[in-house]
């Protein structure tokens, strides 16, 4: 599984990768048909389901970070 850290950003996160932010917290999704289970650190429920063309915001105590998808097998996260 690949791992990216916060000094990748932006970027696209494929199904089975995971996103480590600078203060620990780590972001990734399964997907759910169109849409995406996005789980923040190590739960195994959703945080929240995002659709295409919607964005959700991970809050954390190193910033904010926009996450959105598209029909593809990936999620985009950025720093806002």
């Amino acid at each position: 599984m690949s791992t990216f850290t916060e000094a990748d950003l932006p970027v696209d996160v494929h199904h089975g990768e995971m996103l480590t932010l600078g203060d620990g917290t780590t972001v990734r999704f399964e997907s759910n048909g169109e849409a995406k289970n996005v789980m923040v650190n190590d739960g195994f429920e959703p945080t929240c389901i995002l659709f295409p063309g919607n964005e959700f915001t991970v809050e954390t105590s190193g910033g904010n970070y926009k996450v959105t998808c598209e029909f593809g097998d990936s999620m985009r996260v950025e720093k806002n």
